[in-house]
């Protein structure tokens, strides 16, 4: 397995695996090929499991736990805090404080039947709070061993600066592929400036980029995608033309469009690690062999132009979804 270094010498394996739809989000759940998921992503050498605890909520978490307790190994635990759900809900609120912050790392550290959180994030920034506040209680967290390194999520480029100035910032994660191109902007220049690694989620748009969507398509119960801009009918029939483009390259390259998404999300820089997240081992596997596909400066030249003329359409996500976005 290839590695890479985030921030302050936190290395992991090049790509991670996002464990968010083991829980929900994304239809029916099943532990037990979830567990197999997991084992056979240790087995690959992926060292670098990302979960949180409003996943479930708390569920992604347990489960991992669970992993954890039978495994000879012991993979690089991400974990988030700052988002409020209730069991069945889609709306959330927001609370940074630093009670709150204390407390949701020790039930995290609980469930996952741990003393320490490789990588604890700020899952979305209140806008109204003071960054450093927060910051202060996080260090505090670090000092005392609980967690080794500090994450922000879907964060503005002055934001991680002022975070950065607390305490060092280890990595930033925040949606990024061939569909979702916003930090390129400030986000990862400055990333880069600081030394802080990038870790981008839904590196392959959520399954659209792999080629498996199709207008018509129909979304299992529990599935949030039904409810997403950029997956409605008229949405899709647009953006489908962007995949038509991924996959001519696929061809050429005797890989898969989902493989062509995430090396070509490699190739942006040295401190970025994906996350795609699975159930499957098939795709697990297939996203790991990802590695192996080498992108020459005329297909990234290729892919640009394919993006140029083939405009996404459709937010990210619906108006609850985008609160604390770029905070």
């Amino acid at each position: 397995m290839k590695k890479r270094i985030l921030g302050q010498g936190f290395e992991v394996s090049a790509l991670g695996l996002g464990c968010m739809g083991m829980s929900e989000f994304y239809g029916p759940r099943d532990d037990t090929e979830s567990l197999k998921v997991l084992a056979r992503a240790v087995d690959l050498g992926v060292d670098f499991f990302d979960t949180a605890d409003m996943y479930g909520p708390y569920h992604n978490e347990e489960l991992l736990g669970r992993f954890l307790a039978t495994s000879s190994s012991r993979p690089k635990i991400a974990s988030k805090f700052g988002i409020v759900r209730a069991a069945g809900e889609y709306r959330r609120g927001l609370d940074n404080s630093a009670s709150y912050a204390r407390k949701s790392c020790e039930a995290s550290l609980q469930r996952l039947g741990t003393d320490h959180i490789d990588l604890y994030y700020i899952h979305r920034i209140e806008s109204d709070r003071p960054i450093e506040d927060v910051m202060q209680v996080l260090s505090e967290l670090v000092a005392e061993g609980k967690i080794g390194h500090i994450g922000l999520c879907e964060v503005s480029a002055e934001t991680l600066r002022r975070a950065h100035a607390v305490h060092p910032i280890t990595a930033v994660q925040t949606e990024y592929s061939l569909w979702s191109r916003h930090v390129e902007a400030e986000i990862l220049p400055t990333c880069t400036e600081l030394g802080v690694g990038f870790v981008p989620y839904s590196p392959l748009g959520r399954g659209f980029l792999t080629g498996t969507f199709q207008v018509g398509n129909q979304f299992e119960a529990g599935d949030f995608r039904s409810h997403l801009p950029r997956f409605s009918q008229d949405n899709m029939k647009a953006n489908l033309s962007l995949v038509d483009r991924i996959e001519e390259l696929a061809r050429d390259k005797d890989c898969t469009a989902a493989q062509v998404a995430l090396a070509w999300l490699s190739a942006q820089g040295e401190n970025i690690v994906p996350i795609p997240g699975t159930k499957q081992i098939k795709y697990l596997e297939q996203n790991v062999a990802a590695l192996d596909v080498s992108l020459t400066a005329a297909d990234l030249d290729r892919l640009s132009k394919a993006i140029a003329t083939s405009p996404v359409v459709g937010e990210r996500y619906t108006a609850e979804g985008m609160k604390g976005l770029d905070a």
